[in-house]
């Protein structure tokens, strides 16, 4: 390896700091301007990614690897790799101006590990990782890899322009949330999977269960597992537990083959503390807030980036392109939205400090999220970002033109607390809590909502939702059924955390995979089948997701009746081309000859219900549906009278003929 010459005189204050706050918001950041290719389009924004970090290229014949890296304030930067032995000062990288240090080595090729060794602002001696390394080693090393990622060759091109012309918000979303270093794990000794063997696994399991949608929990490189992947020291890397960059690209590849679109979480909220990560990177806050009201959290003991910096927002906003530009991803799901919106979050008086106006927003944050969103939608069609915003913040999921945030999505936290909160409940008593149900209406529409029952439901000793439920074990599975089919006909689209469909005893556990031989149980084999033949109505069905954004995709038929804790609703898809009746019994008690309301005279096949005996139910129902009448009720001309099971919810649509009976494959186990 070439030895670089020592940088006499490097500025240990970029310029950028004395100008960074004057550049309006449109245009790019000065680094950003600074590193730029003259030949790369003037409307480009955010695409840091091309020019620091490491990349594998020529000089003048001679293959080796481009080095860069911003760190202003540094005295001298170092290149230490596995070639000069780690020693500081056997390849120098050139200071600049702009504060970013560069240096063309020859004979570095991919898989070269790699740190920069920095003297900093303080004159102290520090090894960072590369904050743009495109891999990392496996934890517990910290040294970032060079990667070459135009290796691979994708295939995704049909998928890619049938997702330009997806309309998401009209079309059926079905997500199965998935962390995978628990999802499966190898019998053979090791501790992962490779990503081509999840490719195999996952895409044939999701697609026997009917889902749309895989989302990922962070596989951006973290030190620590027990974060679950939240705290990343790695924004621009596929965590190396599972295998190479280009492993993980295949992953996406076939999923996208197969049909199936793929979301990661993604983590802009904060960064952890770890020495050799962003954290005071140069002897500053170049990352972080410098002032720790703003720039540390206190629940996770992490930094928060400043927003308010150009360069740092472009660091970030590179990240999120990056994810769907190289990789292809289908979509960024932000953690902790609430947490970056609110500057008192999690904060008492007086430990936080108030914006520019004396309010509590970060409108730095505020501003991030609109050019994060913008980006996305605007350069990605059919990418769609979802949001975890826990609060009522007004406009998350509306477009930035309209005052909103632009998020595509929003998870509705709402629905998911009040619900749980509901269920639980004895059946008993629920007559006493019907509107903690029905109440979710009133806001339902505000948002472009995701219901979710994510992993955050099965942690920290709240149970697994299985345990959650009250009652006996046949009260329990029932109580679950119907909690998840009032989730697929509830207005929203649809997000279950893996264990879910299994109908784990036990709380999710990042270490150990779901206890899968459950699925030879019939209970449990019956949640399973539940859920898959529960995306496979949802899919078929126009109505139970074509309007699930618009109040005139929902009908309250009744849900006054709390002396019997039952509900029933319509389901209209656009224009009222279609529909169906979903009505749900919360309590253990068989209805027979219930009379509700509905649209039209006809017959009424029961489509689905949660309490056949296929589902390990104790199959009563309609044997196939039922006709209206033309009696009068809840406001309607036409009736019908109909058997509402235990504990159930049944879907029924009008047809123009009977059909047979629903068959009952799987016999129902006996009570405890």
């Amino acid at each position: 390896m070439g030895q670089m010459m020592r940088p006499e005189s490097a500025s240990s204050r970029s310029v950028l700091h004395r100008r960074f706050l004057s550049q309006p918001k449109h245009e790019r950041s000065p680094l950003e301007v600074l590193v730029a290719q003259p030949d790369e389009p003037l409307g480009m924004r955010s695409t840091l990614y091309k020019h620091l970090g490491a990349h594998v290229t020529q000089r003048d014949g001679i293959a080796g690897t481009h080095f860069a890296v911003w760190a202003p304030n540094a005295r001298e930067v170092s290149l230490i790799t596995d070639s000069n032995g780690w020693q500081h000062g056997q390849t120098w990288l050139n200071g600049s101006d702009s504060g970013v240090w560069s240096a063309f080595v020859p004979g570095v090729q991919a898989g070269e590990k790699y740190k920069y060794s920095l003297t900093n602002c303080h004159g102290q001696r520090v090894e960072k990782s590369d904050p743009f390394a495109f891999a990392s080693e496996m934890r517990p090393k910290t040294a970032s890899v060079v990667a070459d990622l135009s290796t691979y060759q994708w295939n995704d091109d049909g998928w890619l322009l049938r997702r330009q012309a997806t309309n998401w918000l009209k079309q059926p979303v079905s997500i199965y949330e998935v962390h995978l270093g628990s999802w499966r794990r190898p019998k053979d000794g090791r501790t992962y999977y490779s990503y081509l063997e999840f490719a195999d696994m996952l895409i044939e399991y999701c697609l026997d269960m009917n889902y749309t949608h895989i989302q990922l929990m962070p596989i951006t490189e973290h030190p620590f597992d027990g974060s679950w992947g939240y705290q990343v020291t790695g924004y621009f890397a596929p965590t190396s537990r599972f295998g190479e960059p280009q492993d993980f690209m295949a992953f996406v590849d076939k999923c996208h083959q197969a049909g199936l679109a793929v979301l990661t979480d993604w983590v802009p909220a904060h960064f952890p503390t770890d020495p050799h990560g962003l954290a005071r990177f140069d002897g500053t806050a170049l990352y972080e807030h410098e002032d720790t009201r703003r720039g540390f959290h206190p629940d996770w003991n992490t930094y928060i980036f400043n927003y308010g910096r150009f360069e740092v927002r472009d660091f970030l906003l590179s990240s999120a392109r990056f994810w769907c530009d190289l990789y292809h991803v289908d979509g960024l799901r932000v953690d902790a939205v609430a947490s970056m919106l609110y500057l008192d979050y999690s904060r008492k008086y007086g430990e936080w400090e108030p914006n520019q106006y004396g309010g509590r927003e970060n409108l730095e944050a505020i501003s991030f999220f609109k050019d994060f969103n913008t980006m996305i939608h605007g350069d990605f069609p059919g990418a769609i970002t979802v949001a975890e915003e826990s609060t009522a913040w007004p406009g998350v999921s509306r477009p930035v033109y309209d005052g909103g945030l632009g998020f595509t999505m929003k998870w509705d936290m709402g629905w998911m607390n009040d619900t749980l909160r509901y269920i639980r409940h004895e059946p008993i008593h629920r007559a006493h809590h019907q509107g903690e149900l029905s109440f979710r209406m009133i806001y339902a529409f505000h948002e472009n909502f995701v219901l979710p029952l994510s992993h955050d439901e099965v942690v920290h000793c709240k149970g697994s939702l299985i345990s959650q439920m009250p009652g006996d074990d046949w009260q329990k599975f029932a109580n679950l059924r119907m909690l998840y089919s009032y989730q697929y006909t509830s207005s929203g689209k649809k997000l279950l955390f893996m264990t879910g469909e299994l109908a784990q005893w036990g709380e999710w556990n990042h270490d150990a995979e779901p206890d899968w031989k459950l699925l030879n149980e019939p209970w449990h084999a019956g949640i399973h089948r539940l859920i898959t033949d529960l995306n496979r109505v949802y899919k078929e069905n126009k109505a139970l997701y074509e309007m699930d954004f618009s109040s005139e995709g929902f009908q309250w038929i009744s849900c006054d009746d709390w002396q019997g804790s039952t509900y029933a609703w319509i389901r209209w898809a656009e224009k009222k081309s279609e529909c169906v009746i979903c009505v749900a019994n919360f309590t253990p008690v068989v209805r027979h000859d219930y009379r509700i309301g509905v649209p039209a005279l006809g017959f009424y096949r029961e489509i689905f219900n949660s309490d056949a005996a296929i589902y390990a139910g104790s199959n009563q129902g309609n044997t196939g549906g039922r006709y209206s009448e033309p009696i009068g009720s809840h406001g309607m001309q036409n009736s019908i009278s109909i058997t509402l099971p235990p504990l159930s919810i049944i879907i029924l649509k009008p047809v123009t003929a009977a059909p047979a009976a629903i068959p009952t494959t799987v016999a129902a186990p006996t009570a405890n």
